[in-house]
């Protein structure tokens, strides 16, 4: 069984130090037992950045509440949904489970912020309220965004034995990418406005299954992921049980962009 000041402590020799802005994805499964529940992780992490730092997950929102106008569910099951969904509350609505346990653990603990959009970042320390001091209504993962303050306080990803295909941050780099036939589409979403619940529409660059762009190949962002840490020689370390990285946002930036840009200027496939 792991305990806190362990956790920190292995979180520090990873790399994480004091007033650091780190981007955490993480499987409470994957690190083994702890001691006091899964609320330790994310403790031991703000241990190992101190009040100087800054921690940020995101969110996301509950089933249903972004899929309305993407073409996921059929009209039946869309005209439900404008019928009986309720307006979303950024501040009292659960994260989205695939985003794993520890996201919700972070996001309803005491101290933490959210912005308030369906594209919902939880965040906590010496820069929590400034990574979320503006959000874009449309395109909410690019320009304006959270994931753009967030490169530019250096911020580092640390993933934490999850699937290297989740990096959240990915999206940044196909936000602000200009190559011909990305995929935009337009969804919406349940918005209380004036007192009264309105369906409001939001465009993005696509972040679904289908993924940003027809050329992309299967676990694109696996592939990057991957590809970075080789090239900064990068094998990690342990946490608890868990096979963690730490790697900077701002070099994993560049290379996205350098892949994706040439894919996304090649033709575009067939298949």
């Amino acid at each position: 069984m792991h305990s806190r000041e362990e956790l920190a402590e292995a979180f520090s020799v990873l790399g994480i130090a004091p007033g650091d802005t780190v981007m955490v994805h993480a499987s409470v499964r994957a690190v083994g037992p702890i001691a006091g529940g899964p609320d330790q992780i994310h403790l031991a992490i703000k241990d190992a950045l101190t009040d100087r730092g800054t921690l940020m997950m995101y969110a996301s929102c509950p089933d249903y509440y972004d899929d309305v106008g993407r073409g996921v569910y059929p009209g039946s099951v869309e005209r439900e949904l404008l019928e009986k969904m309720p307006a979303f509350d950024s501040a009292t609505a659960r994260a989205a489970r695939d985003n794993g346990t520890l996201v919700e653990f972070f996001r309803s603990y005491p101290g933490s912020l959210v912005n308030n959009h369906v594209a919902r970042f939880a965040v906590w320390g010496a820069n929590a309220a400034y990574l979320i001091s503006e959000q874009p209504w449309d395109f909410p993962f690019g320009k304006g965004s959270a994931l753009e303050r967030f490169v530019e306080l250096d911020g580092k990803i640390l993933l934490v034995g999850c699937d290297h295909d989740n990096v959240t941050f990915l999206h940044y780099a196909e936000h602000i990418l200009e190559v011909p036939n990305l995929r935009i589409v337009t969804m919406e979403v349940p918005w209380l406005e004036n007192g009264e619940r309105v369906w409001k529409e939001v465009k993005e660059v696509d972040t679904s299954g289908a993924g940003a762009h027809p050329n992309w190949p299967d676990r694109f962002f696996a592939r990057i992921v991957n590809n970075y840490l080789a090239k900064t020689h990068n094998r990690g370390g342990r946490v608890g049980h868990a096979h963690c990285f730490l790697f900077d946002a701002r070099g994993l930036l560049a290379l996205a962009l350098d892949d994706m840009r040439q894919l996304g200027e090649k033709p575009v496939r067939d298949d």
